[in-house]
């Protein structure tokens, strides 16, 4: 029965079978944490424990220190299902990015790519689960046939970027040790999306789950197991099992360097190190340094506040610009932390998103109308934001990919960009809205006046203060700003059906591509980008839903994508880039304002291989991910 399956502790590790493994360099050394469970058989030592070719991290090579093992760090989240922040900051993939965003095996130990059509994934022999079972092929084998292509677990099929013109791939298992995708056309985006912050995990723990699967569980066990879930299938039970993401099932096995040790809701989640973590450092240290991690949920409000008290370990998730006063104050007055002030790699940190497909038969031409967008981004006084708000740290301008990519051309950042009051109110006249009320506000061709809501998520107060600003400069060509705050789930959903104007959010969350870097996000491919989300429903349901982009610049975003993936080598893949950034630049789809704005990260005083100068970025990044949480410690292995 589900209700008695093992306890993180005190339960009994099944016994690993395979052989001791000769290291030559480095010698596995078993750390205090897991002594205890090795000294009474519950758990093989470290040796038999790592797989035969673990990932020996070269900490010398990137300028870190060795570390030891021990400590508790202290984390926070604003919501119970940002647990899965563990996933994101553990960052274990089968491909991840290293520190200079080049794509390196991770969970793998290799893999082949042949013309972007085959990709032979070659897992590590002897990897475990953290349950102790074998992560072998047939936990790939079981997602493929078991799971992305059973009609009851997956009833659209396997997810879009295992698509090429619609086509799945050809998957098989030549052995425990080897996968193979191939497809007829390219996938040039398959590694990267291996790499993700979230991955699309094309994998299972097959051994735990096949418990709860109609094909491998006769159906009287399933019944007792569904009835004691309370679900009202096999499948729904599966599904709410099956939470690699979430990570919020305590007895899913992961690969991750921390295994989820606490089930149901709770205030304070606990993270304990995985025994069977498949790096290690060149000393024969088993990571992860730190023994446990502790996720404390609090109101959003309170981040800065409890890490200013030195409640916080590692902190930037919930924190801003806005907070970096209080935290340097609380250092200062003799907290046990530091405020590190890193880069952010989106593309704008805020930005105005008008909705190309609102439902409002009179606001929909105008805001389809690039001279009225072109007119909203003319008007604001960038350079008041900047010095208001971010001390004149951030960096005034459109909405363009970050100096760091090989993309970047001023040009870009400051189209659009300079503000032009004359130019503003010209273009408005020139579109037809040249009549105003007695205060001066434009008057919309069904004799309401020209008030365009801004909605927001509520969640940064920078947000609002910069509306604030930019209510101001539009009144200045007659157009009125409302300032909507809503939840996060609400605003989307509203701008999803066409009723918000325009919303406000972070610019996109990559502003660091590189040639290989699919610039799908710049074309309408999906309803997240705000500016047009029935063009991005309606190529993620095939055309079943939304609507089809009818604007010829979009159209043609749509065909420099498809270019990019046809392409053959990064001159073709660079060209396509290009373009769809100028296109971008040129039509004023989102309405950035600064980017480059610092992260405030707090680091407690004791841990050590924290980068001084990182990257806060969500994709590629996840956050922690890049910068290997797993590889920071505390000094004297104490927090």
């Amino acid at each position: 029965m589900f209700n008695q399956s093992r306890k993180l502790f005190g339960f009994i590790f099944a016994c690993v079978t395979t052989p001791l493994v000769a290291f030559a360099d480095p010698i596995p050394q078993e750390g205090d944490f897991w002594r205890s469970e090795v000294n009474a058989g519950h758990l093989p030592p470290v040796s038999k424990r790592l797989p035969e070719t673990p990932l020996i991290v070269d900490l010398a090579a990137k300028g870190r220190s060795f570390g030891v093992h021990g400590g508790t760090l202290n984390t926070m989240v604003s919501r119970s299902k940002d647990i899965r922040q563990m996933v994101v900051y553990g960052y274990a993939r089968l491909m991840g990015y290293d520190e200079n965003y080049k794509l390196r095996p991770d969970l793998l130990l290799a893999a082949d790519n042949e013309d972007n059509k085959r990709f032979t994934l070659h897992l590590r022999p002897g990897h475990h689960w953290s349950s102790g079972d074998p992560f072998t092929t047939e936990d790939f084998r079981y997602w493929w046939e078991s799971v992305a292509n059973h009609p009851e677990l997956s009833p659209a099929g396997p997810p879009d970027f295992l698509l090429v013109d619609g086509k799945p791939p050809t998957v098989s298992f030549p052995d425990a040790t080897t996968v193979v995708y191939e497809w007829e056309s390219a996938n040039p985006q398959f590694l990267q999306t291996l790499a993700q912050a979230r991955p699309p995990f094309i994998y299972r723990p097959s051994a735990y789950l096949k418990r709860f699967h109609a094909d491998f569980t006769s159906p009287e066990e399933l019944a007792d197991e569904v009835s004691y879930a309370r679900v009202k299938s096999w499948a729904a039970l599966h599904n709410k099992l099956d939470n690699m993401y979430k990570f919020d099932n305590h007895e899913l096995p992961t690969l991750q360097p921390w295994m989820n040790a606490s089930s149901g809701k709770k205030i304070r989640h606990q993270f304990v190190r995985n025994p069977y973590y498949h790096r290690i450092d060149s000393n024969g240290i088993q990571l992860p340094y730190i023994n446990t991690v502790e996720m404390e949920i609090v109101s959003g409000g309170l981040i800065a506040a409890k890490s200013n008290a030195g409640e916080a370990d590692l902190q930037a998730r919930g924190l801003g610009f806005r907070d970096i006063p209080i935290l340097r104050k609380g250092e200062n007055d003799g907290g046990n932390y530091k405020t590190l002030l890193w880069g952010s790699g989106a593309a704008s940190q805020i930005a105005i998103y008008p909705n190309l497909n609102v439902t409002d038969p009179v606001w929909k031409p105008i805001l389809r109308d690039v001279r009225v967008r072109r007119a909203l981004s003319l008007a604001i006084n960038r350079r008041a934001i900047n010095k208001a708000l971010y001390f004149k740290l951030a960096k005034p301008g459109a909405m363009t990919v970050l100096e760091k990519s090989p993309f970047y051309e001023d040009k870009m950042r400051s189209a659009w960009a300079q503000q032009d009051m004359e130019l503003a109110n010209a273009l408005l006249d020139e579109v037809g809205l040249s009549e105003r009320d007695s205060y001066g506000i434009r008057i919309l061709p069904d004799g309401r006046k020209m008030e365009l809501v801004v909605e927001t998520a509520g969640e940064r107060q920078e947000v609002e203060n910069a509306l604030q600003i930019i209510a101001d400069d539009w009144n200045d060509i007659g157009i009125k700003l409302v300032m909507r705050p809503l939840d996060r789930d609400i605003l989307r959903n509203r701008v999803f059906s066409g009723t918000t104007m325009a919303s406000v959010w972070y610019g996109w969350d990559n502003g660091l591509p590189q040639a290989y870097t699919s610039p799908a996000y710049l074309a309408p491919t999906d309803q997240v980008f705000l500016a047009w989300p029935k063009w991005g429903q309606y190529y993620q349901t095939g055309g079943d839903v939304g609507e089809a982009p009818d604007l010829p610049e979009a159209q043609r975003l749509m065909e420099l994508m498809h270019d990019w993936e046809r392409a053959t080598n990064d001159e073709a893949r660079t060209k396509a880039w290009h373009e769809m950034l100028e296109i971008h630049a040129d039509q004023v789809y989102a309405i950035g304002l600064v980017s480059n704005a610092p992260q405030p990260v707090v680091v407690n005083r004791n841990l050590r291989n924290v980068p001084e100068f990182g990257l806060w970025a969500w994709d590629p990044g996840a956050h922690f991910g890049i910068h290997r949480m797993d590889e920071f410690f505390f000094e004297g292995g104490k927090g």
